[in-house]
């Protein structure tokens, strides 16, 4: 059947999937809980019926505010088939944001995951003229429950099967299906409207980047309140995949141990923490075991995926592959065939490793304003390049502006955003190109390489430009560094701000009998700073004149998203980080020092 609405993807279950037991699965008590093909339908259905008998119309808002897990998609297929524009929000951000969004999208519902959330967005509702009320997924004493809009519907089903009917039919691929505010790392929030033509060309044109299908699982656990594992959701679906939902990102591991996952996407950073922990491991080893070890690592910094190499190469990967890779894999579940990693730019040495270990990375690239994929690695055709974010998606069309900025054109580019028709007018040009903001190149006329970020890149008082995104990426290889944002604008020289790894610090420190009191002592220890100094000086080697780090200083927060230095999607809010360290910055650069 042709797909040209996001709930078209219930009748696809129904002809191609039907006696699928396992479509969603979610975690409650200690305990995996499935739901099948036809139980998926039914509630999405119900859910529908319920919105309807609540007086909901075609183009009203709801949010939903919660973790991941498949009462979420009764919710969203629900307001698919209304034609309710759904709102989902990042469970992470701060009171001001709620209210930002909320008064700005006006939704009639909330929907919320859990009773801090309720207790955290209570108030706002109650404040508020337009938001009618507020619902829970888990049981909440004194909260009003989502199953009572699923019974609702269940009830009144005879009332309203025609009314469902004719607003199905009503909708187009034209129409909103979501409106996504973006994680505002330069600003206030934007209103992403999205269309079903959007979301729908995206995850078809994406699912065919590899091969995996209905006999495979994937686990799920980026938030679904992000265009990037939102459409993955849909893509999963669309090939009949069971999907598991994490508990938390803090038992990502234990899930992937307990579903045996074939598949699953994540950030840079999430892939970085996994190999850190990857390496502690291996220097644990007894001396043997850890020279076969390191001996396998790098090994797999030459793997090439387009490549077969040399002979003996090939022996030696099967014996890394043997004696280490595959205990690499049976701690990711043992099932690990497709990792796709997307959000930020990727370290190259990650993508060569896994690689090498039989789990191939696909990197890729897009925003929330193009639904969100431009670009991504092809597993099928076996279109990989490392350090590119792959081959142009089916239906994108992309050319470069004079200073290197990325547009594109395509069934993915957004409608507009919200409310902001001027804005809408800057990001799409009169001819319909979508200006992404990025820097990027072909490499051989196929593979496109993101270079930087053009709102972050500055200009030292030399003139000289600083990429700074390729730089902190540099960096981060370093064990000792969880985050870094470089400095320097329209100074002599560049500088960076360090928010260490200090489980990996402390652990260094522990060995070499260094004594502190707090996080704030720690970063001002003669031997600590040598230490990073070191690790500095030696990634400033594989780097030009101008872009070496000359100073640094050490900081004792740990930069989060629920402290505010990162987006949801883990990217430094550069403003937020400028204002909060302005005293230092001015000390590193003060009059006399350089």
């Amino acid at each position: 059947m042709e797909l040209r609405r996001t709930f078209d993807l219930l009748e696809n279950y129904r002809l191609n999937y039907p006696d699928k037991d396992d479509a969603l699965a979610g975690k409650q008590n200690g305990e995996w809980i499935k739901y099948s093909t036809s139980q998926y339908i039914q509630y999405s259905t119900w859910c529908a019926y319920g919105l309807l008998a609540l007086g909901l119309k075609k183009g009203d808002k709801v949010a939903t505010i919660s973790n991941n897990r498949p009462e979420w998609n009764f919710m969203d297929m629900g307001l698919s088939m209304t034609g309710i524009w759904h709102l989902p929000i990042y469970p992470t951000i701060s009171v001001d944001e709620y209210k930002y969004i909320l008064n700005h999208a006006k939704p009639k519902f909330i929907v919320v995951s859990d009773k801090i959330l309720y207790n955290k967005l209570k108030d706002i509702v109650e404040q508020s003229d337009l938001i009618e009320d507020i619902y829970t997924f888990n049981e909440v004493e004194g909260a009003k429950n989502w199953k009572e809009i699923l019974n609702l519907g269940k009830t009144k089903q005879g009332e309203f099967k025609r009314d469902l009917k004719t607003v199905m039919a009503s909708i187009v691929p034209k129409d909103v299906a979501t409106m996504i505010y973006t994680s505002g790392t330069t600003g206030c929030p934007k209103g992403v409207m999205l269309t079903h033509r959007n979301l729908v060309s995206n995850f078809i044109a994406t699912a065919a980047h590899h091969q995996l299908n209905s006999t495979h699982k994937a686990l799920s656990f980026l938030p679904l309140s992000h265009v990037y594992e939102r459409m993955m959701n849909y893509h999963f679906q669309y090939k009949g995949m069971s999907i598991y939902y994490a508990e938390n990102m803090g038992t990502i591991v234990d899930n992937m141990k307990e579903v045996k996952p074939d598949m699953f996407n994540t950030v840079p950073r999430l892939l970085e923490r996994v190999y850190a922990k990857i390496i502690e491991t291996g220097k644990n080893l007894p001396w043997l075991k850890k020279k076969i070890f390191f001996l396998a690592i790098d090994l797999g910094k030459h793997f090439e995926y387009n490549q077969h190499g040399h002979y003996l190469y090939k022996v030696r990967l099967f014996l890394a592959n043997w004696l280490i890779y595959s205990k690499w894999r049976a701690a990711l579940g043992g099932n690990v065939k497709v990792i796709v990693c997307g959000g930020a730019q990727l370290q190259p040495r990650l993508t060569h490793i896994f690689g090498a270990a039989g789990m191939p990375v696909l990197e890729g690239y897009g925003l929330t304003e193009t639904s969100p994929v431009i670009a991504v690695n092809n597993l099928t055709t076996y279109e990989i390049r490392i350090s590119t974010v792959g081959i142009i998606l089916k239906g994108v069309e992309v050319k470069f502006a004079d200073d290197g900025e990325i547009l594109c054109k395509g069934p993915g580019v957004m409608l507009g955003y919200y409310k902001q028709p001027e804005l809408t007018e800057e990001a799409i040009d009169e001819d319909g190109w979508f200006h992404t903001g990025d820097i990027g190149v072909m490499v051989d006329e196929k593979y496109l390489k993101i270079t930087d970020r053009k709102k972050e890149i500055f200009k030292l008082s030399s003139g000289k430009y600083i990429a700074p995104q390729s730089i902190e990426n540099k960096l981060k290889e370093s064990f000792f560094i969880e985050q870094v944002m470089i400095i320097g604008e329209n100074e002599k020289f560049a500088s960076a701000l360090v928010s260490p790894d200090f489980g990996y610090l402390q652990s260094w420190c522990e060995k070499h009998k260094i004594k502190y009191q707090d996080e704030s002592e720690l970063i001002h220890d003669p031997e600590v700073i040598n230490r990073y100094q070191r690790e500095i000086t030696y990634i400033n080697k594989s780097l030009g004149k101008t872009e070496q780090v000359k100073r640094f200083r050490l900081v004792e927060d740990e930069w989060t998203s629920q402290t505010g230095e990162l987006s949801p999607t883990l990217k430094l809010k550069r403003k937020i980080l400028f204002s909060k360290y302005k005293n230092l910055i001015q000390e590193i650069y003060a009059v006399g020092n350089n």
